[in-house]
């Protein structure tokens, strides 16, 4: 296929592009650059594409493209919360009118990247399936429960949207994000000995690692029709569904030396939720996520050893909200997080870690 995937140059997109082209597929990337000096380790080999926001894409680069993979987004629920109006204005109206332009282009797959965390509390011990009530809590989440919704009404007979509601996301990634909770715990404990938990760390939280995210996206590609049509599904498996209390032991278990320490100084945290996952296996026979939390944990220490993660560069390089507001001080995106002319993806020596 010939897809056009958005936010290539995002942690989940410098991920997903060179699974694509081994499949065999065609990719043209998306992407504003908000990220793309986010680099830890060599450089991504990026593939061709587009310099655009999301909110200024044309008809004409949905021309002769036959599936799209739509990542692009304000990514996390701090971010959402700080700047809520954009929020919606990205992740929501600007995703449901690219949704429309590939409809009348007439691209027959539209795969979206959700959430979990659509699912907010869930309450009780039971697993919750793609049937559960959509309980979402941040605004981050409720706009995803949005574009599912307008999106189901933009399905027909020539157009298949499909939900990916990942997990939490994991795992090394050429464009590195720590502001997520196993990459997170990992850097801590790297750089300082401590995995510091800053909940009670009882909320239970679903995990899925980068890769099985992007081999997922590749059997919904050509999964039937009948069984993907504007359906849900959670991506991620039952044994990854732990606790964050849980996830620190794992971490402390990989990083020799570290300790677990747990403050609960952030109070309780509203999102706990475990995730049923059988309904992708089903609709995809053969498919399963393989990749455990403390094979990620030990594969994140052995990254961030090998390419020399620096505190310094911890929290302005790989954490979203301080990289944005860095980049609105330093002049080269504006209020509304478009970046300036002549400045998108600028990359220098130090930024891609040489």
């Amino acid at each position: 296929m010939r897809i056009l995937l958005t936010g290539h140059q995002g942690y989940l997109g410098s991920v997903m592009a060179p699974v694509l082209t081994a499949a065999g597929h065609e990719v043209i990337g998306l992407d504003s650059g908000l990220f793309a000096d986010c680099v830890l380790g060599p450089p991504p080999p990026d593939p061709s594409g587009h310099a655009v926001d999301l909110r200024d894409v044309t008809p004409d680069l949905l021309t002769c493209i036959d599936a799209v993979i739509h990542l692009a987004a304000l990514s996390n629920d701090p971010l959402g919360s700080l700047a809520p109006e954009l929020t919606y204005e990205i992740n929501h109206h600007a995703s449901v009118r690219l949704a429309r332009m590939a409809r009348d282009a007439g691209v027959k797959r539209f795969l979206y990247a959700s959430t979990c965390s659509v699912y907010g509390a869930s309450g009780g011990d039971e697993l919750v399936d793609e049937s559960a009530p959509l309980r979402p809590v941040t605004p981050y989440a409720e706009s995803k429960v949005r574009v599912e919704e307008d999106l189901v009404a933009l399905a027909d007979g020539d157009f298949t949207p499909v939900f990916l509601r990942n997990a939490t996301a994991f795992g090394y990634s050429p464009r590195l994000r720590a502001d997520i909770v196993l990459n997170n715990l990992v850097a801590h404990a790297y750089l300082t000995g401590e995995a510091r938990v800053l909940s009670d760390g009882t909320p239970w939280r679903p995990l899925v690692h980068a890769e099985d995210i992007a081999r997922a996206v590749v059997a919904l590609l050509t999964a039937p029709r009948e069984a993907v049509h504007a359906k849900p599904f959670n991506i991620g498996s039952e044994i990854n569904n732990v606790t964050v209390a849980e996830i620190a032991a794992q971490v402390v278990n990989a990083v020799p030396g570290a300790k677990l320490v747990i403050t609960g100084e952030a109070g309780p945290d509203p999102r706990s939720y475990r995730v049923d996952f059988s309904a992708l296996r089903a609709a995809v026979p053969g498919f399963e996520a393989t990749w455990t939390v403390a094979a990620g944990a030990a594969e994140l220490l052995d990254a961030y050893t090998r390419y020399g993660l620096r505190e310094a560069d911890f929290q302005p390089r790989f954490i979203r909200l301080v990289r944005l507001a860095q980049r609105r001080e330093d002049g080269t995106i504006d209020a509304e997080l478009r970046p300036r002319e002549g400045l998108r993806g600028s990359r220098s020596p130090e930024a891609v870690g040489l």
